[in-house]
């Protein structure tokens, strides 16, 4: 072998070695980078779950779905409802502003609509109310956000803009179902009015 290929040769392990060692110290500062992502991530989550909202939300879950509190309320017509939706201004804080995810709040004010919306439509509305569980429903996503569950943070993620397509079409079917009530309500007090 000639002195120049043995110096290349040997200039090519060199610069194998300092590919391998410039590989090694890329794969050590991801792990590094991994390694502060989780403590900061299990900071943020022990805040979150030591927060009084965060216990809150719990308890309202509770209280309103395993108890059925929501649907006796929502009985109370078009009141009861309106009543149950004031329930959710502590999961929309604590999406928006302690977990900080637009896509979650997205999806909580998404199943409260949608309760709302069962609520108002009159008997049917209330019993399907009992199988519905918003405030559940909205628990779990929270907890999947908190708990960094991938899986949950995915699916609500791709959602996100269906999900404020779905905040506009359920809310005007809210309104209109609101219109139609409250014009059966006038002309059915017209009604008795006459009677009387």
């Amino acid at each position: 072998m000639s002195k120049m290929q043995s110096r290349r040769r040997q200039e090519a392990q060199e610069s194998l070695g300092l590919l391998q060692k410039r590989q090694v110290l890329i794969d050590e500062l991801a792990i590094v980078d991994e390694e502060h992502r989780r403590e900061v991530k299990l900071k943020e989550r022990q805040q979150i779950e030591k927060s009084s909202t965060y216990s809150l939300v719990k308890g309202i879950a509770t209280v309103m779905d395993k108890y059925f509190v929501d649907p006796i309320i929502g009985f109370i017509p078009v009141v009861g409802d309106l009543i149950t939706s004031i329930f959710v201004l502590p999961y929309i804080y604590v999406s928006f502003f302690q977990i900080k995810s637009i896509p979650l709040t997205l999806a909580v004010i998404y199943n409260s609509l949608i309760d709302v919306l069962l609520g108002f439509i009159p008997v049917v509305g209330d019993i399907t109310d009992i199988f519905h569980r918003s405030y559940i429903k909205n628990w779990r996503l929270i907890v999947g956000f908190v708990e960094d569950d991938r899986k949950v943070i995915n699916e609500v993620n791709k959602k996100a803009i269906l999900m404020g397509f779905l905040i506009v079409v359920v809310s005007l079917l809210i309104f209109l179902l609101w219109k139609l009530i409250s014009g059966l309500i006038t002309v059915i007090g017209g009604f008795f009015s006459r009677l009387f």
